[in-house]
């Protein structure tokens, strides 16, 4: 449990960005994998469509941000974030 909790300390080596982002991946697959089933069984999918969406966009921004900030740091030479 204490390393769940140093996952939000400010010196730490976890991406939280590509945590989350990775999550809403996760949900957006089972998502999909209900679909085809409900599909196979000919039974509607009652989840409404744009709560997929909204773990497609939370995926998106995650890995977006992620991204861009670890090719900001990579681009200034620094292995490491550092607020200043």
């Amino acid at each position: 449990m204490k390393k769940f909790w140093s996952m939000f300390d400010d010196n730490n080596t976890v991406n939280e960005k590509a945590v989350i982002g990775f999550g809403a991946f996760v949900v957006m697959i089972i998502f999909a994998i209900v679909d085809v089933i409900t599909g196979i069984l000919n039974k509607p999918l009652l989840v409404n469509e744009f709560i997929f969406d909204a773990f497609k966009l939370l995926t998106i921004a995650c890995f977006g941000i992620a991204s861009v900030d670890k090719w900001i740091n990579k681009k200034h030479n620094n292995p490491e974030e550092t607020e200043e």
